[in-house]
């Protein structure tokens, strides 16, 4: 095949792209209307997280002098920083019309967010109240002027330039912090059964002439201005430092990182922005991106429900998994068979009830997992701590480096090593990503191994929300193997072969290959041969190019990629047979799982990797098989679910254009069908 730039797309654009789906729902008039504000806030929340790692990635490439265009799929950076800014900025001014539109609805609704200039008389004094009490004591003011250094701007704050002249056109400039810390949206009394809610912003707007009554002015005014910092993480050498004591003081150096984003409201006088840009020493290489009147519109994520659960989508009730009862030894009954969890379908219990049971259990010696991210309050960690308590021997490797969830991994990494806990802090120049658990129990004189697999975190916060496959098994054959992977975090130079499972960094490409190339083998012979994927992205252009050469060969593939997708579907001679689906709804979709037709004796695999690079080559991923024919046959058919979606599924093609997956076929919408699915299971 002959390789030309439109054989990829490139890995940056199709994020945006991913971006702009996210922002599809908050278009969406069938979305419920507070639900739509949310996914605004989503939108924005991915946008900053975007700039803080892949933007600046770019934005080193081309300051390194590099042209960047074989890491970049053909474009080089210079290029795709221009591109990446353009495509923002219409997306940003497209958020502004939903945001627009939305307000409307809410209004219509009896809800009214409000700006300064609105303020009804009988919420003056509420207002003035809510400033003394609750904002003025916290309040960080910087002054400004041409003689003092610009201090650091915090990333995870937006700020109120502040403007004050007298009649001789004397100008002072203050900065305002908007901590994260604060509440963004206040709840007003109601007047006559209408709510009213003001952004903190506008209650500031509203109280500058309490905030700067020591200074003589004619006229004050405030606009908002937002900078995102390079998110990447800077290690020193001083090898006195322990690894927690190097990453803690990294995490908090992440704030004087390179600006790579400035935000402003594009109101704002040319003579303070010109001010601000050049002490803030943000040139043309900066993405300068202008916007509305307020930013951090991430925090829309919790826009206040009032009560209003018709404005929300319906909570679902987590379903029992059939035969697995929270009520009885999770041991013996996993002991008789697997079983598979699918949350938040079926309740995160479980896998809580499985430590706590281990935590207690007597004959439980060991206890081995592996951490990437926690809930604020973890009942995994303090299950884990009771364990300890309670004399068993238990080993955490904890995933310090989970980007932006450093802090609440070292906070629990102390505490668990306080007490006693053996940790492991990830490998040398490799993330621990897979997810996974198993305890030993003696047994008539013997050790039995229990345990589980997941590709979600063991986090009952996301849990909620993110959809995940968790086996739970007493499969002595998967579970050595998992044992395996614990000896290499002990071991590093000593590489174990798997029969089983398919772990990164060592083998996944290869036993992936494997796999496909069983596929292709059966096509070339006229057997049945199909490949379906399910995962979040795919960006590694060597399993894109194994795809590829599937594709040719006349392997059906059916690929469902939440994320950014960096394979072009569809293209005759390279990838006629490869169709792509994205699902973006109420949950986030998170499973792995790959399926692969083996001659019609489908072998199945649920995996914490993507088929990135750095998922392939850089961590400690774990594919697990798929034994039990029940749960086979319920992948099987949970998968068909997902791509039978012709309501929230959107097509994946060479033109990016993100069109919705429509028929004439009955309605299909994954999420809430498969929730039904697992209802008629009950019932059956």
């Amino acid at each position: 095949m002959t390789k030309d730039k439109n054989i990829y797309i490139n890995r940056e654009l199709s994020w945006l792209k991913f971006n702009e789906r996210v922002l599809q729902e908050a278009a969406d008039k069938d979305v419920p209307l507070i639900e739509r504000l949310r996914f605004l806030g989503i939108f924005s929340n991915n946008l900053d997280e975007f700039f803080k790692v892949r933007y600046a990635t770019v934005k080193r490439i081309y300051e390194a002098g590099k042209g960047g265009k074989s890491e970049l799929g053909g474009i080089k950076a210079g290029d795709l920083l221009e591109e990446i800014t353009q495509i923002v900025i219409a997306q940003q001014s497209y958020s502004l019309e939903i945001l627009e539109e939305i307000d409307l609805e809410l209004g219509r609704e009896n809800i009214h967010v409000i700006n300064e200039t609105e303020i009804k008389g009988i919420h003056h004094d509420f207002i003035k109240n809510y400033f003394y009490q609750e904002l003025s004591p916290a309040l960080v003011v910087i002054m400004l002027n041409e003689d003092v250094a610009l201090p650091e701007l915090m990333d995870i704050s937006a700020y109120l330039t502040v403007k004050m002249t007298n009649l001789e056109g004397k100008d002072q400039v203050a900065l305002i912090e908007i901590s994260s810390t604060m509440d963004r949206f206040v709840v007003l009394p109601s007047i006559d059964e209408a709510n009213y809610i003001i952004m903190v912003d506008d209650i500031l707007r509203y109280c500058l002439d309490d905030i700067f009554n020591i200074f003589k002015y004619d006229s004050i005014s405030a606009h908002m201005i937002k900078i995102t910092r390079d998110g990447e993480l800077d290690f020193d050498s001083d090898l006195s430092k322990s690894f927690i004591d190097k990453l803690s003081e990294s995490v908090k150096d992440r704030q004087s990182g390179q600006p790579v984003r400035f935000v402003y409201d594009m109101n704002i006088n040319e003579d303070t922005l010109s001010f601000l840009l050049k002490h803030m020493s943000i040139d043309k290489k900066e993405s300068i991106i202008p916007g509305g009147r307020y930013h951090n519109r991430r925090d829309y994520m919790n826009f206040p429900s009032l009560g209003r659960t018709d404005l929300l989508y319906d909570k679902i009730k987590p379903l029992p998994v059939k035969g697995l009862s929270l009520e009885e030894s999770i041991f013996k009954t996993i002991a008789q068979k697997d079983y598979m969890v699918y949350t938040p379908y079926h309740t995160f219990s479980y896998i809580v009830k499985f430590l706590r049971e281990a935590a207690l259990d007597p004959q439980v010696k060991t206890i081995k997992i592996t951490i990437y991210r926690l809930a604020q309050i973890s009942h995994v960690a303090s299950s884990l701590i009771n364990a300890a308590k309670n004399g068993k021997k238990v080993t955490v490797s904890i995933e310090l480096r989970a980007r932006f969830d450093e802090a609440a991994n070292i906070n629990y990494a102390e505490q668990m090593q306080d007490e006693g806990i053996k940790m492991f802090f990830g490998v040398t120049g490799l993330k621990v990503h897979c997810k996974m658990c198993v305890i030993e129990r003696e047994e008539q004189d013997k050790l039995v191994r229990y345990g589980f697999i997941s590709t979600g975190n063991f986090n009952e916060s996301t849990a909620k929300v993110y959809t995940d496959f968790t086996l739970m098994t007493a499969n002595s054959k998967i579970l050595k193997e998992i044992n395996k992977v614990f000896d290499f975090f002990e071991v590093n130079y000593k590489i174990n072969r798997y029969k089983h499972i398919i772990t990164s960094p060592h083998y996944t490409r290869t036993k992936l290959f494997n796999l496909i190339d069983k596929e292709i083998e059966c096509a070339q012979n006229g057997k049945p041969a199909y490949i379906k994927l399910k995962m979040n992205s795919i960006s590694s252009y060597k399993m894109i190019d194994k795809l590829y050469e599937a594709s040719r060969a006349g392997v059906k593939i059916q690929m469902i990629v939440r994320g950014l997708c960096c394979l072009v579907p569809g293209i005759k001679g390279m990838s006629e047979n490869i169709e792509v689906i994205s699902i973006i709804d109420k949950f986030l979709e998170h499973t792995r799982l790959y399926i692969f037709s083996n001659n019609d004796n489908p072998k199945i695999y649920i995996s914490s990797a993507d088929w990135m690079t750095r998922n392939i080559d850089n961590r400690v991923e774990v594919s697990c098989p798929i034994y039990d024919e029940d749960i086979k046959n319920e992948l099987q058919h949970l998968y068909d679910i997902c791509w039978n979606d012709n309501v929230k599924a959107r097509i994946i093609n060479e033109h990016q254009d993100n069109s919705y997956k429509r028929n004439d076929k009955p309605k299909v919408r994954a999420q809430f069908d498969t929730y039904k699915y697992y209802l008629n299971k009950l019932e059956r």
